[in-house]
């Protein structure tokens, strides 16, 4: 095997590497209990990374037993794969660019709004059969539920110096504006001049029901989903910038190998 097919063979075990943290990432977003309900890419980043794995397996084996049609398959392939894998990261970027969070003078925790988030993910949530669906997949999720269970809030000021999530703090309490008074987590004294926000009266100490038909709830998934999508997105990147840097070097080395059978061939015949 020439020197060109090495160095090709091991760049190709490298991006074969690059499509772990990807398949980690997809894995890691779909486990999460905002995106089981919420069916928004759950699975592309999964396969994107098994592709890679496949193409660059398919490479590798092409560099080290030197099958050149093996190798322009890889190239073009690992080509798409990248661009695709570029254009869902620059995507996730723009969709994600706004976090819609208000800060609470004197809480540890935010709230969110969804006027804060993109337009595009606003349409998602906002669409009433969505949501529909979301809603009875979070209720039945006990994301609020493992919230009482998890801290013996006894005052009021305990919890509110707590750091909710965006998904607590959305669907499992009413809207600071609305003036209700604490008891727990997920029950809350509701006040005898109810604030005209849509959000208080959609609240129920019901826990079946909760904060789940309100704006908040969904302002609260789209913050979660960003947080989450964000961090998936540093390692993304890292494994982006890699493939680029192998699938560069890769040219260049493929280039070389066909120059050094070329030759091969060429002193061969005159031998």
């Amino acid at each position: 095997m020439s020197l060109s097919n090495n160095i090709t063979a091991i760049l190709n075990f490298i991006s074969l590497l690059c499509s772990v943290p990807i398949i980690g990432a997809g894995i890691w977003l779909v486990s999460k209990p905002d995106n089981q309900c919420l069916h928004l890419a759950r699975w592309p980043l999964v396969i994107l990374g098994f592709l890679i794995l496949l193409v660059s397996l398919a490479g590798f084996v092409g560099a080290f037993w030197n099958r050149q049609c093996l190798l322009a398959i890889y190239l073009f392939a690992m080509a798409s794969l990248i661009v695709i894998l570029i254009i869902f990261l620059v995507f996730a970027f723009v969709v994600t660019r706004s976090d819609g969070s208000v800060e609470v003078p004197g809480w540890a925790y935010k709230e969110y709004y969804l006027s804060g988030f993109s337009g595009w993910l606003r349409h998602y949530v906002g669409d009433g059969s969505n949501w529909g669906r979301i809603r009875v997949c979070l209720s039945k999720s006990g994301v609020c539920e493992k919230l009482s269970r998890g801290q013996p809030y006894i005052t009021a000021d305990q919890y509110f110096q707590t750091h909710l999530s965006p998904l607590q703090s959305g669907c499992c309490k009413p809207p600071t504006v609305c003036g209700f008074v604490y008891e727990n987590p997920t029950v809350w004294v509701n006040p005898s001049n109810v604030a005209s926000d849509p959000d208080c009266i959609a609240w129920s100490n019901d826990q079946s029901l909760l904060c789940y038909n309100c704006q908040s709830c969904k302002a609260g998934m789209l913050g979660n989903l960003r947080q989450e999508w964000r961090k998936a997105n540093i390692a993304l990147i890292i494994a982006a910038v890699v493939l680029i840097w192998v699938y560069v070097i890769g040219c260049s080395a493929f280039k070389n190998a066909q120059t050094e059978d070329l030759f091969r061939r060429y002193k061969q015949g005159y031998t």
